[in-house]
């Protein structure tokens, strides 16, 4: 059976490939087979501009301000001393405390010194401020975290901070600021924030309605269960569940908390996580899934979601009341259904996250849909889970090898930065 399941993976892997050697991913005006990957264009930032477009310290960029860390603190360990050679640091302190960062943050700063070097021969990254032991920043400054840096390029010439800035994003810092004409501020999310490991996923606590009869909760799916689901019309129907995308049992997570009233309903799910939203017009009939599909993070009071309506037999559009965030400990779910829709307390939602497009999300699936189907004929005895058995913790690695892909061929902006934990490298 382990033979079978990794002839499986190989044949899925190359499957994968083929498909998008022929699909429109490499066809038009973008790259053919053969042909080298464009450098994408790169616009500078305007000063006083940050990205994302979110406070410093919220979910969506470097998330909460955690505690002061001095040389004394147990958490001094949490630093680590850069000596990237390709990097200027100014200390003017002489104490080398803006060489100490955190592991996140020097990984993103060695990043930026090397696309810094390749965007403007001759020249470096310099560092004017890390981590700061001195109080010399505002109350609850990231650098007290050794999170924050403040940058400059070594030939102080003012006119490249806009690039700086953009480069800056494009190393993955969780929030760029163009602050100062005499710099750019960088910051991370913490190693073990909840920020930096929100991912697109359901509470344990969510329930879902079976196909047998009454409801079940999300945590508790097993294979051979029908779920109540949607398709492409609005139309409900129960669908199998296939494995879960994300599974962490007993996690600590921050979710987005979407409440109506009409009929009223209350959904968590995590900022990545996407939930279909009705359009605007037509404001009496009953959804179809042709309306836009937003992360959760993205979803506002007054627009409208798709709740099954009394009796159960349709979906109807009911307005957004309240959205707010609330941190749960019952864990952390992403069921995958074959039709790639579920209905979460009574609210229609997508099985995908990280990217902003349902259909898109659904098309990469196809390829694990088909030989999970073809597998499980193949060997019954294998209990319908040939890919993996859903009940596995962590990130399913079919997932791990979509967004690897995605990271690849998609610009940065495509993919929400609380959809997937990357390991440091």
């Amino acid at each position: 059976m382990d033979e079978m399941l990794l002839l499986t993976r190989i044949l899925l892997v190359g499957f994968i490939c083929a498909l998008l050697v022929s699909s429109g991913l490499t066809c038009g005006p973008g790259r053919g087979i053969g042909k080298r990957r464009h450098p994408k264009k790169l616009t500078p930032l305007a000063y006083k501009q940050f990205i994302p477009n979110v406070a410093e310290k919220t979910l969506g960029a470097s998330g909460r301000y955690e505690g002061k860390i001095t040389r004394n603190s147990e958490r001094f360990k949490e630093l680590t001393p850069n000596y990237n050679p390709d990097i200027i640091f100014k200390d003017e302190e002489n104490t080398g405390a803006d060489r100490l960062m955190t592991q996140r943050c020097k990984d993103k700063l060695n990043a930026l010194a090397i696309s810094v070097m390749n965007q403007w021969p001759g020249v470096k990254l310099r560092v004017t401020e890390g981590w700061d032991e001195d109080g010399h920043h505002s109350e609850e400054s990231l650098h007290y975290e050794g999170r924050a840096v403040d940058i400059t390029t070594s030939d102080r010439d003012r006119s490249k901070y806009g690039m700086l800035a953009r480069l800056a994003v494009e190393a993955g810092f969780d929030w760029v600021y163009y602050e100062s004409k005499a710099h750019i501020h960088c910051s991370v999310k913490a190693e073990n924030s909840v920020a930096a490991k929100s991912g697109g996923c359901f509470p344990g606590s969510a329930t879902v309605h079976l196909e047998q009869g009454g409801t079940k909760l999300v945590k508790d799916l097993s294979p051979g269960d029908r779920v109540l689901v949607a398709d492409a019309e609005g139309r409900l129907l129960y669908s199998d569940f296939l494995t879960f995308l994300d599974r962490e049992d007993g996690s600590h997570k921050l979710f987005y908390v979407i409440e109506t009233r009409q009929p009223r309903a209350q959904l968590l799910l995590t900022a990545a996580h996407l939930l279909f939203v009705a359009p605007q017009h037509n404001q009496s009939q009953a959804g179809t899934l042709s309306s836009q599909a937003l992360f959760a993070s993205r979803v506002r009071p007054g627009q409208r979601v798709y709740v099954l309506g009394e009796g159960g037999q349709h979906l109807l559009p009911a307005a957004v009341h309240s959205v707010s965030l609330r941190e749960e400990t019952s864990g952390a779910y992403a069921p995958l259904t074959a039709q790639g829709t579920i209905l979460i307390n009574r609210v229609l939602a997508s099985c995908y996250a990280v990217i902003e497009e349902h259909s898109w999300a659904h098309w990469a699936f196809a390829p694990f849909r088909l030989l999970q189907g073809m597998l499980a004929t193949l060997c019954p005895s294998s209990g319908g889970t040939p890919m993996d058995a859903p009940t596995s913790p962590g990130i399913h690695w079919y997932s791990r090898l979509l967004y690897r892909i995605g990271s690849w061929v998609l610009d940065s902006d495509s993919l929400h930065p609380l959809g997937m934990v990357a390991p440091s490298s």
